[in-house]
């Protein structure tokens, strides 16, 4: 195991069981080799084609427009 991976693991024994929980299933499932992509709600797909073109173009949300949409979070 890499120095990295216990310093995550080490982060990760200091949250709640639930957060733990849902991080163990994510690494399981990437660590998977035959693992199938998540799947996509057809609804959402338009959405997610945009943000890959978007990402490719290297367009990316400012840090102000990034601090304003947590923001949104907070009330």
């Amino acid at each position: 195991m890499t120095k990295l991976l216990e310093q995550a693991l080490e982060a990760v024994r200091q949250l709640p069981a639930e957060s733990q929980d849902e991080i163990a299933r994510a690494l399981l499932h990437w660590a998977k080799a035959e693992a199938e992509p998540e799947p996509i709600n057809p609804a959402h797909l338009p959405a997610v084609l945009e943000g890959l073109a978007q990402a490719k173009r290297r367009e990316f949300a400012s840090d102000e427009e990034v601090a304003a949409a947590f923001r949104r979070f907070e009330r």
